[in-house]
């Protein structure tokens, strides 16, 4: 790129002038640079192809610069195009120019562009005009393709999420029939596993998809045993945003966690309370969130002859997120479980570190 001050060239913004007689060249990239317009000019030939691959918004020709090799590599360039795509391409014709020749050979030889054709001398107002609408066509053109990319990565992304969702409920099923002592033990376990489930992509869903809040993820798990205004289960921490997968697991394992308490432990007794506290700790260098789930005024506790779902779902799912499985302490006052994990492990992705540069 030569001539005049100019600004950045982008994609699908900027002017490829090709003009190699008479300083047309030199005087496009000038008008069209003082108007706040990026240029690129391409002095020989042989360079066509790397601007052509550089995704220039518009091209301005003169008759004169479209000999057989120029004409053959915009060909080329347009038959590799995305569907989107419909590149315009500007002509600006001599009077004595074989005009319906030259239409004529330039629709055959580039089907899937728009030409605009402009017969000079002619005044520097209609060129600037003529080069705005065009890279206006073709920004609105980008705004498509963006569109059809977004839909195309949701599409991708509801398919992976429902297949992780089925995976999940059959994975639940076969480990809640496992421990199922009766049909009804069955359908009433497996309905309020689907419900917690359910809750929490809720939640997910709520907070945009990527992040939510632990605090959040706590209040809607534990909402059906704080009833009237009251609560037999302490919650508090400070609020942290968690990625989809670690408040997913979490939800499902304080859902757990409940269960069992109501079932067996502190919460099967009126004077029974649950205390779940979680705070950041720092080790070797690393941030590392810990929670605890303290049950008290219960009945005695005892470790279990054989691990439950809960517990099993608990080891595995903290064990591959969290990287270290639950610490369970089976305490005669109440059981205790203590949850940890390093924050990198279990953050959202940053979504500037996630953005990639266009090719």
């Amino acid at each position: 790129m030569t001539g005049p001050a100019r600004t950045a060239i982008g994609e699908l913004d900027w002017v490829l002038i090709l003009a190699p007689y008479r300083q047309d060249g030199l005087y496009m990239e000038t008008l069209l640079a003082e108007r706040g317009l990026p240029v690129g000019r391409c002095h020989d030939d042989a360079d066509l192809p790397g601007w052509l691959e550089k995704s220039p918004g518009a091209i301005v020709a003169t008759h004169e610069a479209l000999t057989p090799g120029v004409i053959a590599a915009i060909s080329s360039y347009l038959e590799h195009q995305p569907d989107w795509s419909e590149l315009p391409i500007i002509v600006l014709l001599d009077r004595a120019a074989a005009q319906h020749r030259i239409r004529a050979e330039l629709g055959a030889a580039w089907p899937r562009s728009r030409h605009l054709f402009y017969q000079r001398p002619m005044a520097a107002l209609e060129l600037v005009s003529g080069i705005q609408a065009a890279l206006l066509a073709r920004l609105r053109q980008r705004d498509v393709r963006d569109h059809i990319e977004r839909e195309t990565a949701l599409r991708l992304e509801l398919n992976h999420r429902v297949k992780n969702i089925l995976a999940s409920v059959s994975s639940m099923f076969q480990m809640t029939l496992r421990g199922a002592r009766s049909a009804e033990q069955l359908a009433e376990d497996f309905s309020a596993r689907l419900i917690a489930l359910s809750k929490v992509h809720s939640v997910v869903f709520e907070s945009g998809g990527e992040a939510v809040s632990l605090k959040t993820v706590v209040d809607i798990t534990l909402s059906p045993y704080r009833q009237d205004g009251g609560s037999r289960v302490a919650a508090k921490g400070p609020d942290i945003t968690l990625s989809r997968d670690a408040g997913t697991t979490l939800a499902l394992c304080i859902h757990e966690l409940a269960t069992n308490a109501i079932k067996y432990g502190a919460l099967s007794l009126p004077d029974g309370r649950v205390d779940l506290d979680w705070r950041i700790v720092s080790a070797e260098g690393e941030a590392f969130l810990v929670i605890e789930w303290s049950e008290n005024g219960g009945p005695p506790v005892s470790p279990p002859s054989r691990s439950g779902y809960g517990t099993k779902y608990m080891r595995s799912a903290l064990g591959s997120l969290f990287g270290e499985p639950p610490n369970i302490v089976y305490a005669p006052s109440g059981l205790h479980c203590t949850i940890r994990g390093a924050l990198s492990r279990l953050s959202p992705p940053d979504p500037d570190e996630s953005k990639g540069a266009r090719p």
